[in-house]
């Protein structure tokens, strides 16, 4: 029969090789793959992030040098313009000059001159309302116009998803928050004061200085075509970074299909209360999740903002600062989601595993294994893991984390224990040979 096995060398003086078998080839290269990625998962992340920025960098430079060549070729008709213009003035001063002895008999004119001069003053007024109306269609085709047009389209929708954003916030504050807060005063309250600030929060605070920063871009927008917005994005960062979100909301979203989740604090509250409290947040859209999209509206604004603009070096400012923010939130949802999976993990284990404890471990996967006797010049070897036969093969439950590598049998019962020897194996110094011949 075909077998499907790889073999782990360890660095240590006195560990033997510990040899698995899968079922078939596909979950063993999947084990073998996974045993040599997992400690440059995380490298592996930032490379493909920063390769991301890298070109998104490419194309904001490759969009500027255009605008910038086609900024260049107006300029140099501009100042062609203006020297022509000048030759034109001075030319006009001097013909003024000569004919200024004549201006005190206005009055004696020639009636056809009149006429002459009069017909010429409509012809220049309308040469120069024809040249101004070229210059201003040629703007409005321009790559700077079209650029400022998006730019300004960014702005809207920000300002109309933050209303729509300040409306669920009132509707979270008046028709949850504020009636459960009252019925917790009740004489029978289905829900106490305390789970009602754990579920909602900073709630009304964060409804308050929403509001304000709303008005702010109201604000901003009368003033159009003239847009502000590094000071009033960096106003919105503190909001963020000081106060946490309402709803316990990373707890919220991450346990919502979960039975230990937010709304365990409100088995109390009547079926239909609890029913229309869910359907209520469904459309809501957490501070958590809203970061990432303040930083797509920033990058959007800074690709269409110009190098000499005013307030670019506000809006890299405050993008520099939600990234930090939305990084450092993330890195605090991850370890939460790990140390609950490692908790979980060392919950089936009867004799438990300390290991597990450590909050640097990460959990990669898990499935079993078939643990075959280990062979060594032809001959059976005198170390054995746990009580396996030297004639007979095992089925193992084994759990692959970022440093080590647990090994656990199945009871009757369905509980798992460690093996007594060589249950629980450091990654560090190991190696891993697969052996792809079979005989």
């Amino acid at each position: 029969d075909l077998q499907h096995y790889f073999t782990v060398l360890f660095g240590h003086e006195g560990q033997k090789p510990l040899e698995l078998r899968c079922e078939d080839e596909v979950d063993g290269d999947e084990w073998v793959e996974a045993i040599h990625q997992a400690s440059y998962s995380d490298i592996l992340i930032e490379r493909e992030v920063l390769m991301q920025k890298y070109i998104h960098l490419v194309q904001i430079v490759e969009t500027e040098k255009i605008a910038a060549n086609q900024l260049r070729h107006q300029l140099e008709d501009q100042d062609t313009e203006i020297e022509r213009l000048k030759s034109e003035i001075i030319a006009l001063n001097k013909t003024k000059e000569r004919m200024r002895p004549y201006q005190g008999n206005q009055e004696d004119e020639d009636p056809d001159i009149k006429k002459i001069k009069k017909v010429q003053s409509f012809m220049r007024g309308w040469l120069c309302r024809r040249k101004w109306k070229t210059i201003v269609q040629d703007y409005i085709c321009s790559p700077h116009a079209e650029s400022m047009r998006k730019r300004n389209q960014i702005v809207f929708n920000m300002v109309e998803a933050e209303s729509e954003y300040v409306h669920q916030l009132y509707v979270l504050v008046n028709c949850f928050l504020r009636p459960l807060r009252m019925a917790a005063s009740s004489k029978k309250p289905p829900i106490s004061h305390d789970d009602v600030s754990s579920i909602f929060l900073n709630s009304e605070t964060i409804m308050f200085l929403h509001e304000i920063f709303h008005q702010g871009l109201k604000a901003r927008i009368a003033n159009w075509p003239t847009l502000i917005l590094g000071k009033l994005l960096y106003f919105l960062y503190q909001i963020l970074h000081i106060l946490p979100c309402p709803l316990a909301q990373c707890e919220f979203y991450l346990n919502a299909n979960r039975s230990s989740g937010i709304f365990k604090v409100t088995r109390n509250l009547d079926a239909c209360i609890l029913l229309k409290l869910r359907e209520g947040f469904t459309d809501f859209i957490p501070n958590f999740f809203k970061i990432p999209r303040y930083i797509i509206t920033l990058h959007e604004l800074l690709a269409h903002t110009p190098h000499e603009h005013v307030e670019r070096k506000s809006l890299e400012f405050a993008k520099s600062k939600l990234e930090e923010l939305s990084r450092v939130m993330h890195d605090e949802v991850s370890d939460t989601e790990n140390i609950r999976k490692n908790l979980a993990i060392e919950r089936t284990i009867v004799e438990g595993c300390d290991i597990l404890l450590d909050t640097s471990q990460t959990f990669i996967r898990q499935g079993s294994l078939i643990q075959v006797p280990s062979v060594e010049r032809g001959k059976l070897s005198k170390v054995r893991l746990g009580s396996l036969s030297l004639k007979k093969e095992g089925e193992r439950q084994c759990f692959l984390f970022t440093k080590h590598f647990l090994i656990c049998t199945r009871s009757s019962g369905g509980k798992l224990h460690l093996l007594k020897a060589g249950g629980v194996l450091s990654l560090i110094e190991c190696t891993l040979i697969e052996e792809t011949d079979v005989s």
